[in-house]
């Protein structure tokens, strides 16, 4: 494998900010992860992966695991504030189920299959590592059990169960879109969901009985 770009000039390893170093190292980590599972990968790949020297790569971090949190962080934290952003980005209720929806598409997604350390980690028996996947489905879910619990009056485990509900629909269904090779466009697959979805979903009046489609 090439090392990464800018790490050497003239047989010379260049010498980097510690943030651009540690990005360096987290972005040829994540190409090992998702490539080859956490178990499978080992530090000396990520290091090769990188362009640099094992001991760089631990005056960074301390083991393979850390490396592997500090990744779930980043990707975990972007999906929620994604999240956030398609409840508080519009006052359209059937936008805000249109922006959930495509929040986990363009996750799923996204060129670096960063979704497979948060969604199909094969360490997710690990306690810090359940605990930060948990941390993304709590996160998801609180940040449209507001919104419902704003718009309709439901008590919150009402609301809780109909935002797990279609958190758990786009996960699922933008996975099974990936898997089967993308067979349909993406936009008409983020449509057809949220059809689906704001079919169930309209049929919860507003505050003061007005009737939720708009």
């Amino acid at each position: 494998m090439s090392p990464a770009s800018g790490t050497h000039t003239a047989g010379r390893p260049i010498r980097l900010p510690r943030s651009a170093r540690r990005k360096q190292l987290l972005e040829a980590a994540q190409e090992v992860f998702v490539a080859q599972g956490y178990h499978a990968a080992a530090m000396d790949d990520i290091a090769e992966r990188a362009g640099v020297s094992k001991p760089v790569l631990y005056q960074h971090f301390p083991g393979k695991l850390d490396l592997y949190l500090a990744l779930l962080d980043t990707h975990c934290d972007a999906i929620i504030e994604k999240m956030r952003t398609a409840m508080s980005s519009s006052a359209d209720n059937k936008m805000r189920v249109a922006g959930a929806i495509s929040a986990y598409f363009d996750f799923v997604d996204h060129e670096s299959e960063a979704f497979r350390l948060v969604f199909e980690s094969d360490l997710r028996n690990d306690p810090a590592v359940r605990e930060r996947v948990e941390r993304v489905e709590r996160g998801c879910v609180e940040a449209i059990t507001e919104t419902i619990m704003a718009d309709t009056g439901l008590g919150r485990e009402r609301a809780e169960l109909l935002a797990a509900g279609l958190c758990g629909a786009a996960e699922i269904a933008a996975r099974f879109w990936l898997t089967g090779g993308r067979q349909i466009a993406k936009p008409e697959a983020e449509a057809l969901l949220v059809a689906l979805s704001w079919r169930g979903i309209a049929s919860f009046p507003l505050q003061g009985g007005e009737p939720a489609i708009s």
